[in-house]
């Protein structure tokens, strides 16, 4: 007796690619969409046992994504890691992906038999699914970059995918490649202005706040920070060294201030500026003070970790200063009509840029108010009292005591953010490789 094949319904399927353009227009997330996608082409009838999605930008700022989804589990998101062993690894090339862009082709089927030798390592896995049929596909997004979307479609229906449910697939993948790449470069549009901007500046550029002089005054805990005697490191070290150095410097003690509600609005020449907004009463200012000090600990901490590592090779100690203050500050578009910044200024600002230089005059490593260390509360050493440039009266600065500057949690020490590639990315940086070997081996063959 033949089992029946599933049909496709055309309308339920028209219907599935109706959601997909109103989602793109929508600005829906990319996880958002794949899962939305792959429980819709489910509940349309399509005997989809699991469908994998991998995304390839090779834009560093850009967070890589591969997405499974499996009948009756939902949807996971996978997770990437450096690939140690380099992208041109045996799982790599043995991928149906590779074996695609090696043969310039878009698509890939394969009837799956467990009895038989599996032609690729991933039919394993799918044999364990009672999987029947595989169906895999190359989607550029139309650039010639090598960004696009490489996938596939896996059913356990007996016999297979029939014709029309492969026709209904081949008709869906445009839909989602064209939503995809929206929601992708959605996602990299912001991911380049939180980098460039910061996060809430970026926020606010989205929102259309972008015409000179848009702002608003915000109450926060700032920290100005500086790298001590860049200008003789910059003679000793040559170019490329000192922005290897400035790199590791900033990796080292700015990036705990750009977490856990701070944000750094500025990197300027060797130093930063970084907010924590609050408000204007006691318990947030509190808050506010007490996060940029535990900030200040982590970035001790890395600034220690960083000068042992640079010790070992025989290179010169990074010193630093950091200042800290409270106060209200301005934050909001300036400059000129077609260049403008989004940035922190007024008042607060050039106070808590004095305080950073004072850091040089008491020849230690972190100064403060006593407007931040009277919210902060803890142990606090009175340094003096200074006048600074552009204040009247004097104001008091203090040094953050021993028991300040201690943590038990030495593994607090953040590690820095690996380079991950998703599977996509990872095939097609083996394949261009790949070429690059074949075609250097041809050139030789001929020059021989």
């Amino acid at each position: 007796m033949t089992t029946p094949r599933a049909t496709v319904s055309r309308t339920l399927l028209d219907r599935v690619s109706s959601w997909l353009k109103t989602s793109a227009l929508h600005g829906v997330d990319l996880e958002t969409l794949i899962k939305g996608f792959c429980e819709r082409l489910a509940a349309a009838g399509l005997p989809l046992v699991r469908v994998h999605l991998s995304f390839s930008m090779l834009h560093p700022l850009y967070d890589a994504l591969g997405f499974t989804w499996e009948r009756g589990k939902g949807i996971s998101v996978e997770s990437f890691r450096k690939v140690l062993e380099g992208p041109d690894s045996e799982r790599i090339l043995r991928s149906p992906y590779f074996y695609l862009l090696s043969n310039n082709l878009d698509h890939l089927r394969r009837r799956l038999d467990p009895s038989a030798p599996a032609e690729f390592p991933i039919f394993e896995e799918l044999y364990a699914l009672g999987a029947t049929d595989y169906f895999a596909f190359v989607q550029s997004f139309g650039d010639g970059s090598g960004q696009g979307m490489l996938g596939s479609w896996t059913t356990d229906q007996p016999g297979g995918f029939s014709d029309d449910i492969i026709e209904a697939l081949l008709r869906i993948q445009n839909s989602l490649a064209v939503a995809a790449k929206m929601a992708v470069l959605d996602k990299l549009a912001d991911n380049m202005l939180t980098t460039y901007l910061g996060g809430n500046a970026g926020k606010r550029v989205l929102s259309g706040q972008i015409r000179r002089g848009d702002g608003e005054t915000i109450r926060a805990a700032l920290v100005m920070a500086d790298m001590r005697q860049s200008t003789l490191l910059a003679e000793r070290e040559g170019r490329q060294a000192y922005i290897d150095t400035l790199n590791q410097f900033f990796d080292a003690i700015a990036t705990p201030f750009n977490r856990n509600g701070g944000e750094i609005l500025s990197f300027v020449g060797d130093g930063f500026l970084a907010v924590y907004p609050c408000g204007r009463h006691r318990e947030p200012s509190q808050t506010a003070t007490r996060t940029a000090m535990a900030a200040v600990r982590q970035a001790t901490l890395r600034m220690a970790e960083l000068n042992a590592a640079r010790k070992g090779k025989s290179l010169p100690e990074i010193r630093y200063g950091i200042g800290l203050h409270i106060g209200n500050v301005m934050f909001g578009n300036v400059g000129l009509k077609d260049r403008l910044t989004f940035s922190a200024f007024g008042g607060a600002v050039n106070e808590v840029e004095r305080l950073q230089g004072l850091t040089k005059k008491f020849n230690k490593p972190i100064v403060a108010s006593q407007a931040f260390s009277t919210y902060c509360g803890g142990d606090w050493v009175t340094l003096g009292q200074e006048r600074l440039r552009g204040m009247r009266q004097k104001v008091t600065i203090l040094l953050p005591g021993e028991d300040m500057l201690k943590t038990d949690c030495p593994e607090c020490i953040e590690g820095d953010r690996l380079d991950v590639q998703s599977e996509a990315e990872r095939i097609i940086l083996a394949y261009r490789q790949r070429r690059q070997t074949d075609s250097k081996d041809m050139l030789e063959t001929l020059l021989q």
